[in-house]
């Protein structure tokens, strides 16, 4: 008797057990392709992403390159995730112009893909014969506008100021930059002394706005087009003895920027809110994949985080 008890007990717990795992096969399957994992940014986008999925009673896969300038490590993602037939792609892409093929692969196998943060290129992608369901994301020219705004403020109207760049050819970062020195060239008395590229990495950051204090002394201000390489270069004023000369604001606002904001080490950051990206792009894709119209451009707003 308890022999067949025990039997009976096995045999519901197997059948519960594949029960759930073609429930999990059956649901829809959403992946998000983020730029890298290292960066909070895109940790918070996911998290955003997997609360939306929760809720939404889909399956979420999230893959990334282990760095933001592996455009090739993306592009074979994405094409996995073809063959795996996903069913909606939301990336972010590492490289405007080099995702496009990728893209167009997607859109042969009949995957939707939701741009996610930053654009891709639309005369490569119109070229290409390809298109993309929307993107999703933030205005980054008028982020950059603001940094500007506020460094010309912090000066008083009169200075030299650095730019630290992101990877090349990345819309993200481009425009970020594009709307920073449109807001400086209204200011007749502020200077770009210099502009260098630095991968929005941390350590690239440091090592880059070393060689610029040492190039450029004179530098009263840096714009860095993501917070990493924000923060990196805060490390290389502190390296040299020049902590609180120098007034550096970033982009994205994650914690550790915050954080060094409220310690007087950063002066600013543009805040954009990747957990809000995340949620809004499994939110459409399910909208796409329930035979629902979704915008071309769905935006997320910014603003400006000080001390204050």
């Amino acid at each position: 008797m308890k022999k067949l008890f025990l039997i009976f007990i096995i045999t519901l717990g197997l059948m519960v057990l594949f029960a759930c795992q073609r429930g999990e096969r059956d649901a829809p399957t959403i992946a998000l392709v983020v730029k890298t994992q290292n960066n909070p940014f895109f940790v918070d986008m996911e998290n955003g992403a997997k609360e939306a999925a929760a809720k939404l009673g889909v399956n979420l896969v999230v893959q990334a390159a282990e760095r933001e300038v592996d455009v090739e490590k993306q592009m074979q993602i994405i094409e996995n995730l073809i063959q795996r037939r996903v069913n909606a792609i939301c990336v972010s892409p590492s490289g405007s112009k080099e995702i496009v093929p990728a893209i167009v692969k997607a859109n042969k196998a009949g995957v939707p893909v939701l741009i996610v943060d930053s654009g891709v290129d639309e005369e490569t992608l119109k070229r290409a014969g390809g298109y993309i369901a929307t993107f999703i994301g933030s205005d980054n020219f008028e982020g950059g506008k603001l940094a500007g705004e506020y460094i010309i403020k912090k000066l008083s109207g009169k200075g030299k100021v650095a730019i630290l760049e992101g990877i090349p050819g990345h819309e993200t970062a481009d425009a970020r930059r594009d709307g920073f020195q449109k807001a400086i060239d209204k200011a007749m008395g502020i200077e770009i002394a210099v502009s260098q590229v630095a991968n929005s990495e941390r350590d690239k950051g440091f090592n880059v706005f070393q060689n610029i204090l040492q190039s450029h002394p004179e530098v009263q201000a840096l714009f860095a087009t993501n917070d990493m390489m924000a923060l990196g270069a805060v490390e290389a004023i502190a390296a040299a003895g020049r902590t609180g000369e120098i007034i550096v604001v970033g982009f994205d606002a994650v914690d550790d920027a915050r954080q060094a904001i409220q310690k007087g080490l950063m002066h600013g950051s543009i805040a954009q809110f990747p957990a809000e990206m995340g949620r809004l792009a499994v939110e459409n894709a399910v909208r796409l994949m329930n035979g629902e119209n979704i915008p071309d451009y769905i935006p997320v707003k910014i603003e400006l985080v000080t001390a204050q």
